[in-house]
């Protein structure tokens, strides 16, 4: 295909070569002339009238032999963003079907995007979902694309380099992917013009001083091939085929190789009848020839992804010359060349509606599948079928032989997801040519995979490190996520029932405190920021419902706590003299009381504390927000902290750690309190294997609340851990 003036009569010419059915011209006729009405008074930058190009392509599509339906799309391609025509209009005059395609096809340039980028991802997105359901719509878009590209001279040199890029990124792999040779080699070589041209005229000059000498060993090579068959009866035709710019210039970038080293400069093509007859053939030819060992390849028994069937073989042919020579059916060069193109070729009498043909088409099509998944985001979507659909380059088949193709190093779990999601969540093993391997085994050209599966089973959070697609890759975090969420739901109720519970056991008014207002005084208390948060640290254990209650109570009725106290404690103190014991607690009035540190909530110098009398027990210094002490009102007597106490009193304290299990975690821990000075009477540590959590309660002895403050704060640093608090019993 090259850029050429098309005039009406040669596109006349073209439709009638294989459309005659009077309604299929009358259509294509209505769209040329609406094209040409619609688009009247624009032009291109190149001064011509903008219907020169919608011309051009729908000629390039009557060239592919495309439906009348798809030629019409070609010439309405761009009425509708650019001369205004809504859809109601565009739908009475041509139908939904042809509308469609055209809406698909046309860019969405309204939108607004963060930058070029995300603009691009968006606008090739959609055309490739919409590829997925109507592969129509892409062979307009590549055709549409490809006269722009012949014709990109009149754009300027910046506009050049950022169109042939996307083009050799995007447009070319579409093309190679849906086996349209003639389309997918025009828009390299054009790419690659405009992307690196002192590279590009290089190789054609090194191409063009070998011509007439490559020329020459081919004729001879041909000769030699013909009077071999000819003695054999087969059918045949046969000729020279030359390798486009491109495909030479990535073979001596990406394998390091000089011009002169690249084996099939010289290639040959013998087209033929049958299957069988291609296996004759090369048998003859590797009797008449050395074949080189590792370079026969059979793509007729396993097909390419494209569809593209052919044997490769290469040999050292006359005088000692390396040649690449391909054998193939008629039908499969019709394929090799125009790929899907061939299949979706228009036939009389079959009717317009081709939806049939195209789910068969699709069949084979397996990596279409891939084009289908919207839910995500444009960048990600568009690396999926970048790395996973254009980059795919090695083919394994399923037990029934079906192939599958995937991006190199692949393993059993790329190859479950993509047969289908619900196969991949419940892979649980495979077989790879009948040999049982693990999950993580790099999958190669030609291997038959049988998946084991289990309807209970899911993929884990280890599986993103072993699979190469980001098709599988997305799958699987979608599942985490939802199986998380749905863990997460369900920790949340078991939160609130354990703190229910828990209040009801200690004679707390569930109505009264389990309010989500009065709530919000404590979230941030315990590094929350709501309730769905703080019924989640209770259900996954990593916060006690004893310090939630304490918060509860202490917050709850903080101002009336607060002046009730103190009343009482203003009404109990007495001006007489001040008792001090060996816990530094001051008591005024109290001689010969003995006095002690409650067990339950253990206060620390400088906590706020008040005295309990008991019964025939003395004075138990309790903190003021301790829970067993808020319905003792009678009992409370003012106490105070001795603040010319003896230096050499420390006090006793209990703490819960709670955290992600790991090694040489306690440690850690030990070595945070050893640095702080403080004493550790006593460690327990309990881990959870389910969820890999650990809990370790200690007892430690400190000189006052700053210093238990500083050492929680750096244990709250340690690597692994979730909270740190004190402990009330």
């Amino acid at each position: 295909m090259k850029n050429i003036n098309v005039t009406k009569e040669m596109f006349e010419e073209q439709v009638h070569s294989y459309i005659s059915n009077k309604d299929s011209l009358a259509l294509i006729d209505k769209a040329y002339h609406y094209a040409e009405e619609k688009h009247s008074g624009q032009f291109r930058r190149s001064g011509e009238p903008y219907f020169i190009h919608v011309l051009n392509v729908a000629y390039i599509l009557a060239q592919l032999h495309s439906s009348p339906v798809t030629i019409s799309a070609g010439f309405l391609h761009d009425v509708v963003e650019d001369c205004g025509v809504t859809k109601d209009e565009f739908v009475a005059e041509f139908g939904e079907e042809i509308y469609d395609i055209v809406e698909a096809v046309t860019k969405i340039g309204k939108l607004k995007f963060k930058d070029e980028k995300e603009y691009l991802a968006a606008n090739h997105r959609k055309i490739f979902i919409a590829m997925a359901k109507d592969v129509r719509v892409i062979m307009v878009k590549l055709v549409d694309r490809l006269h722009n590209m012949r014709t990109l001279q009149y754009q300027p040199v910046e506009k050049q380099k950022k169109i042939a890029q996307e083009t050799l990124e995007v447009y070319a792999p579409i093309a190679h992917r849906l086996g349209i040779a003639e389309i997918k080699n025009e828009l390299e070589d054009l790419s690659f013009f405009y992307l690196d041209n002192e590279k590009y005229h290089e190789i054609a000059h090194l191409v063009e001083n070998k011509k007439s000498e490559r020329d020459e060993y081919v004729k001879k090579m041909i000769e030699d091939i013909s009077e071999t068959l000819k003695k054999h009866n087969i059918p045949f035709r046969i000729f020279g085929r030359s390798k486009h710019l491109y495909s030479i210039y990535k073979k001596m970038e990406t394998k390091h190789k000089r011009f002169e080293e690249i084996l099939d400069l010289l290639a040959i093509r013998i087209v033929t009848q049958t299957e069988l007859n291609c296996y004759e053939i090369l048998g003859y030819i590797h009797a008449a020839y050395r074949p080189i060992p590792g370079r026969l390849k059979d793509y007729i028994a396993m097909p390419k992804a494209n569809m593209y069937q052919s044997l490769h073989t290469t040999v050292v042919g006359v005088d000692g010359r390396i040649f690449e020579v391909q054998i193939r059916t008629e039908e499969m060069d019709s394929i090799a060349e125009k790929g899907i193109a061939a299949h979706w070729s228009y036939k009389e009498g079959k009717g317009e509606n081709h939806h049939k043909d195209q789910s068969e088409i699709v069949k084979e099509l397996e990596w279409l599948k891939a084009f289908e998944e919207s839910s995500i985001d444009a960048s990600t979507y568009m690396n999926t079928v970048i790395e996973d659909v254009f980059n795919a380059n090695i083919y394994v088949m399923t037990p029934k032989g079906r192939i599958i193709d995937l991006p190199n190093g692949s393993t059993p779990i790329d190859f479950a997801y993509r047969i289908h999601t619900e196969v991949g969540h419940q892979t649980v093993g495979a077989l790879v040519n009948e040999t049982l391997v693990p999950l993580n085994t790099p999958l190669k050209t030609g291997d038959v995979v049988e998946l084991k599966t289990n309807k209970n089973s899911g993929p884990s959070e280890d599986w993103l490190k072993i699979v190469k697609t980001n098709n599988a890759r997305n799958k699987i975090r979608a599942y985490l996520t939802k199986k998380e969420n749905e863990q997460r739901q369900e920790l949340i109720k078991q939160g609130e029932n354990m703190l229910k519970e828990d209040m009801k056991r200690r004679g707390v008014d569930v109505a009264e405190y389990l309010d989500q207002k009065k709530l919000e005084n404590i979230y941030g208390q315990f590094q929350t920021s709501n309730y769905n948060e703080l019924m989640y640290a209770i259900g996954c254990k990593s916060l006690s419902t004893q310090a939630v209650i304490e918060k509860m109570v202490k917050f709850s009725k903080k101002e009336l706590n607060k002046d009730t106290l103190n009343q009482i404690l203003a009404k109990n103190k007495t001006r007489r003299k001040a008792s001090t014991s060996k816990t530094g607690i001051i008591v005024e009035g109290v001689d010969s009381m003995k006095i002690a540190m409650a067990s339950c909530c253990n206060p620390i110098y400088h906590d706020e504390i008040v005295g309990y009398v008991t019964k025939g027990n003395g004075i138990k210094v309790h903190r003021k927000d301790c829970p067993n002490i808020q319905n003792e009102k009678k009992r409370l007597i003012h106490v105070e902290w001795d603040e010319n106490k003896d230096p050499s009193i420390k006090y006793e304290t209990d703490i819960r750690i709670y955290c992600k299990d790991r090694n040489f975690l306690l440690t850690d821990l030990i070595t945070v309190i050893a640095q702080y000075k403080a004493t550790l009477l006593a460690v327990n540590v309990a881990v959870n294997k389910e969820d890999l959590t650990a809990t370790a309660n200690m007892t430690i002895v400190v000189e006052d609340i700053e210093h238990l403050n500083t050492i929680m704060a750096n244990l709250r640093k340690v690597n692994s851990v979730l909270t740190v608090e004190r402990v009330i019993k």
